[in-house]
């Protein structure tokens, strides 16, 4: 299972959550709500999302924090413009 946090727009209750019941609700003071936890796959992922979305529950970001956890995924990518002059 991979851990996400995925935060959305307003406070939602914990018993929203049938099926997810493993996944921990943190209401933000910012008027947010974090959902953290693990998620066995990505098309539990994605059925979690478009529940969400049928609910009108605008969302904030989705960030995987395994991936974060990663070196490489960590580097930050630099565009540097060519020097036109050689």
């Amino acid at each position: 299972m991979t851990e996400y946090q995925i935060r959305v727009t307003g406070h939602l209750a914990p018993h929203r959550f049938h099926g997810f019941d493993h996944l921990k609700i943190t209401h933000q003071s910012n008027g947010e709500t974090m959902i953290t936890g693990p998620i066995p796959d990505q098309a539990a992922l994605f059925g979690l999302l478009n529940w969400l979305y049928d609910l009108g529950i605008p969302l904030v970001s989705v960030n995987c924090l395994e991936a974060a956890n990663e070196e490489h995924l960590l580097q930050p990518y630099k565009h540097e413009k060519e020097n036109e002059h050689g």
